[in-house]
């Protein structure tokens, strides 16, 4: 069974835990250091021959043209993470249907391809915002990786279908790969990414993804730059959105190494045909 690997582009200082602390406004204020962290992940997926989905944040993109023909270069799938890294909940249609198509059109630019795949902040596709699934539709996208099925104080949506599946509007659809939970006793457990794979032992995580397949099932596992950099700048905050930001970062590396040569991995837009 092979698995869809995706990478979500941002900075350290982008992630929502933060946002409270560090306003889209201040930004620019903060060193970046996405390019550099970006680099490193493309460095281990081009030693283990893995190809993968970037959903790169039009921010970032826009600042860094170079780095996302780099990534487009390498034969890595491109995709859109919006452009301002707001939960789609907090925003309007309008609003919402602005981001997507600013950050569509900074990314298709670049790369000089059409763009179709969609994540949202934070999985902020939740009950209360599932008419963003409709607008990405209208606005041509073929598939989105948004849906969590669990609870979340951010994003999740419990009720959510576990495996990748079509979404009906009409005579219209679009496929949706969620993020991977295992099932244990009647809960839907997550582990494919961010701080649940960096605190979980890797030997679960094996476990599930091998569980899943058995099951005749692909996982969508999903890291950040961040999370391979442990000498970023600290963020003060409380201590859960600490927690949650910095917990195993120094191990991280070495974990994703082993997650490569245990398993196959691929872009999403594979998956479509």
């Amino acid at each position: 069974m092979i698995n869809a690997l995706t990478i979500d582009i941002e900075d350290y200082f982008q992630v929502e835990n933060f946002r409270k602390h560090i306003p889209f406004t201040n930004w620019h204020r903060y060193e970046s250091r996405v390019a550099q962290n970006t680099e490193r992940i493309l460095g281990i997926l081009d030693e283990s021959n893995t190809k993968s989905t970037f959903f790169v944040l039009g921010w970032v993109a826009e600042r860094n043209p170079e780095l996302v023909k780099k990534i487009h270069r390498d034969g890595h799938e491109v995709a859109s993470h919006g452009y301002a890294h707001q939960l789609i909940y907090s925003q309007s249609r309008d609003e919402f249907r602005e981001d997507l198509r600013k950050a569509k059109s900074i990314l298709e630019n670049i790369i000089q391809q059409p763009v179709i795949g969609y994540r949202a902040p934070s999985y902020s596709i939740t009950k209360k915002s599932i008419w963003a699934l409709d607008i990405l539709m209208e606005e041509g996208f073929r598939y989105d990786s948004s849906l969590f099925p669990i609870h979340h104080d951010k994003g999740g949506f419990i009720k959510a279908e576990r495996y990748p599946h079509k979404i009906y509007n009409h005579n219209n659809y679009i496929w949706e790969f969620p993020l991977s939970t295992v099932r244990i006793l009647g809960q839907n457990i997550p582990f494919s990414g961010g701080g649940y794979f960096r605190l979980l032992p890797y030997r679960f995580v094996k476990w599930a993804i091998k569980k899943i397949n058995l099951e005749g099932h692909p996982v969508n596992i999903y890291v950040h730059p961040w999370e391979f950099d442990s000498e970023q700048p600290k963020i003060k905050a409380d201590f859960l959105s600490t927690f949650r930001h910095y917990v195993n970062i120094a191990q991280n590396g070495d974990k994703f190494k082993k997650l490569l040569r245990d398993f196959q991995f691929r872009p999403i837009k594979t998956f479509l045909d």
